[in-house]
């Protein structure tokens, strides 16, 4: 198994963890906009999930830099400057007393982040693929199918 292989398998599984935390976060969201959850036990329940999610954030950019995968740094950057920003101004954490004021611009946020993360298991995915030599197409001219080197970014 090529190290190559071993890295995009590791992406899948981060991108799978940072999907998840979303998904868990605009859940509680959405329960919090119908009246399921009181405001205090949905923001520490939130709260507690931001600061891992960033950090583990980090390390895929990071992961990206550090092995010359630049298309893919180049896009995770964006939201790591944005979550450095929100870290620097204080304004990462969901406030208690302010929840149901800016509940509409958190959900937003959290959908924005879901689609993100979709888009980039998407490309990991197909990255993994490439990496594996596993094409769901087949080819009778081998290396020659235009469909296996368009993934080659």
């Amino acid at each position: 198994m090529s190290w190559d292989l071993i890295f995009w398998i590791t992406c899948f599984a981060i991108d799978l963890g940072l999907l998840a935390s979303t998904f868990y976060q605009l859940v509680i969201l959405t329960d919090l906009e119908s009246d399921y959850m009181n405001p205090y036990e949905s923001s520490s329940r939130i709260n507690s999930v931001i600061v891992p999610e960033s950090i583990v954030h980090g390390v895929l950019c990071a992961l990206f830099l550090l092995t010359w995968h630049w298309f893919l740094f180049l896009i995770t950057v964006p939201m790591s400057c944005y979550v450095a920003m929100l870290f620097v101004k204080r304004q990462h954490l969901l406030d208690v007393t302010e929840v149901f004021r800016l509940l509409s611009g958190e959900k937003r946020l959290r959908k924005l982040k879901l689609a993100f993360y979709l888009l980039l298991l998407v490309i990991i995915i197909f990255r993994t693929f490439t990496a594996g030599n596993i094409s769901p197409h087949k080819s009778e001219f081998g290396e020659l199918d235009i469909r296996s080197s368009f993934l080659e970014f």
